[in-house]
């Protein structure tokens, strides 16, 4: 058995926690820059905002249903992300991360216990511990168990969880499930499926096994397999390191500087060296890329791009920034006016297993390694942002957030003051 314990509305659900307020009010979350609504309460989506909806857009909705908006506060989900994480722990030898609101628990060998009683246990102390409503499916596969918890948020009979496992009710679900709503569903296979009239879960579950992976392949054929209830694709036990980690933005207004836009990139840089440091990965490329607004018709337009190839893959901070200013400022070009920029590092190697280049002297490698030590050992105690190579600036990265909510959990000076009447 498994179980997908998935936040309901998290970003919303998030910024609900530390403003009561804002319950049974609509309410959405913005994209970077406040571009567009990622996220969005019950009240909102029943006003027509739709995901993703540009907020210039939406905005008369918004002023005439006073609705409650939110620049994206990653530093607060995060911190939540890993309290509900924590919490999901207590009832599971091994958790997979899934998503920041979503982890799949692995419940193998636990089949004594009541599986009903459990998933509205793990709903109801998660709400106790974080203040974030959680909906918990349990079934024989993950698949199935994605189905069971989106059930919850249906019926809010279920208590939050939902325990999947009889065949005859599998099927009565599979019936009236759509098959676009099914995990592992793209929109390249649904067109298909639609094109066979298919349109139900339970119809692609009727579907001949080799017509499936004729079409579909062995992916499209694990789905099938999955919500027939059986079990094909395999938790981890740890979350996956990632083959590739970006870091990109689009900015508030157009850069038209070198130098501003090659202190983005360091900053952008920064990150990705953190990252891989934290994931215990080194990458042997970096990409960088600048491009213009392409909504402003009256600019000249451009992609710019570039890849640094390391001869020894590296997460230390100073090379990858050194090596994303310098590629930044290659790839300028005046007269554009830059509207966002990113790193991407590819080609990611554990940290342990690092084949060594023999013309990088050993002194210069370990005094960089020396170095990066020390970065984490500051950053692990003064927080992610207290020290900076010169190359970042101020470190401020130019975005457009008028509606950010205070760091809750994660800042000192943003923690709430109760007072007693």
């Amino acid at each position: 058995m498994y179980a997908l314990a998935d936040c309901n509305n998290f970003f919303v659900s998030c910024e609900r926690v530390f403003r009561p307020d804002l319950e049974r009010r609509p309410v959405i979350v913005l994209s970077n820059n406040d571009g567009c609504a990622v996220a969005r309460s019950n009240e909102a989506k029943a006003l027509g905002i739709a995901m993703g909806a540009p907020y210039f857009k939406i905005r008369d909705i918004v002023e005439r249903h006073n609705v409650a908006v939110f620049s994206g506060n990653h530093a607060l989900y995060g911190d939540m992300s890993r309290r509900v994480r924590l919490t999901l722990k207590e009832f599971a030898p091994h958790i997979e991360i899934y998503s920041i609101d979503e982890a799949f628990l692995d419940l193998r060998g636990m089949e004594h216990l009541d599986f009903n009683a459990l998933a509205k246990q793990i709903s109801a102390r998660c709400r106790k511990n974080t203040g974030i409503p959680v909906s918990v499916g349990i079934a024989p596969t993950r698949t199935l168990a994605k189905i069971a918890s989106k059930l919850c948020k249906q019926y809010p009979k279920l208590q939050g969880g939902c325990y999947m496992h009889r065949a005859e009710d599998i099927e009565k679900v599979l019936r009236r499930y759509p098959v676009n709503d099914v995990w592992g569903v793209g929109r390249k296979m649904f067109a298909k499926l639609q094109d066979r009239g298919i349109n139900t879960a339970y119809d692609f579950t009727q579907m001949p096994r080799l017509q499936v992976q004729r079409l579909f392949g062995i992916n499209g054929l694990r789905t099938w397999r999955e919500l027939q209830g059986e079990d094909c694709i395999e938790i981890a036990t740890t979350t996956d390191s990632r083959q590739s980690i970006s870091n990109t933005r689009s900015f508030s207004s157009e850069i038209t500087q070198c130098g501003e836009l090659a202190e983005q990139v360091a900053n952008f840089a920064a990150m990705t060296a953190e990252k891989l440091r934290q994931q215990g990965s080194a990458c042997g490329e970096l990409h960088i890329f600048a491009v213009t607004n392409r909504f402003r018709d009256d600019q000249p337009q451009s992609y710019a791009n570039a890849i640094v190839h390391f001869n020894e893959p590296t997460n230390s901070s100073r090379k990858i920034i050194s090596a994303a200013v310098a590629t930044a400022k290659e790839i300028f070009v005046e007269g554009y006016a830059y509207k966002k920029a990113g790193v991407t590092a590819t080609k990611l190697v554990p940290q342990d297993s690092i084949t060594l280049d023999l013309f990088t002297a050993e002194g210069d490698r370990s005094k960089d390694e020396r170095l990066t030590k020390v970065l984490d050992e500051i950053t692990a105690k003064a927080g992610s942002d207290s020290i900076r190579f010169g190359a970042q600036g101020s470190g401020r990265i130019r975005m457009a957030n008028e509606h950010c909510s205070p760091c809750y959990t994660t800042r000192w000076e943003d923690i709430p003051t109760a007072t007693i009447k």
